[in-house]
């Protein structure tokens, strides 16, 4: 389709609509104006450098805690030591516990099996074999909202011998990126 020539100070706009003029798109711009002044009320501002800077809202100083002056006023640097020698004499720190005992529960308990395990992620132990084995284990793996549920479900299902949900793509006996060195750590940390 040949375009029409051009009048001087017009332009055209070539769109998947066919040509607009730069009269039609300020038509249309005043319009959507004036639609959202009769929506919120008040008149859209033109972006014009000549436009006054605008206007703050609300108190333009600090707030008090933020305020050097303010805070000097009420506080000292002799009370600020008598406010942490106050608070180191109420300090209290409690002696570690052993792990109580899980009693009752069904589920596996992944911090005994963390324990009781002691090779790293990604050191294979069991045979795994199947099509499409690491894509199978991201699919299901997705499933889960944390790898401690995966590795609930892993053991719940067989684990670490059998993977029939292709949860250990790699053989570890840790599921979805489970990893057991925290529960080790913490225990290591307490002896």
């Amino acid at each position: 389709m040949p375009l029409a020539p051009r009048s001087p100070g017009s332009s055209t706009v070539a769109s998947s609509y066919g040509s607009t003029s730069s009269a039609d798109i300020a038509a249309e711009t005043r319009a959507a104006l004036l639609a959202a002044v009769a929506n919120s009320g008040q008149v859209p501002v033109e972006a014009s450098p000549s436009n006054p800077a605008p206007a703050l809202v609300g108190s333009r100083s600090l707030s008090d805690e933020n305020s050097f002056e303010a805070v000097a006023s009420r506080q000292t640097i002799e009370s600020d030591a008598e406010r942490l020698q106050q608070q180191r004499s109420q300090y209290q720190q409690g002696q570690p516990t052993a792990l109580p005992k899980q009693t009752g529960g069904s589920d596996p308990n992944i911090v005994q099996y963390a324990l009781t395990t002691s090779h790293p992620r990604g050191t294979k132990i069991h045979s795994r074999a199947g099509i499409n084995l690491r894509a199978r284990s991201a699919r299901n793996c997705a499933g889960f909202s944390s790898p401690e549920l995966a590795q609930v479900a892993f053991l719940e299902a067989g684990g670490p011998q059998r993977d029939r949900q292709a949860l250990d793509p790699d053989g570890d006996g840790y599921a979805c990126g489970w990893d057991p060195s925290p529960y080790r750590l913490a225990i290591r940390g307490n002896s």
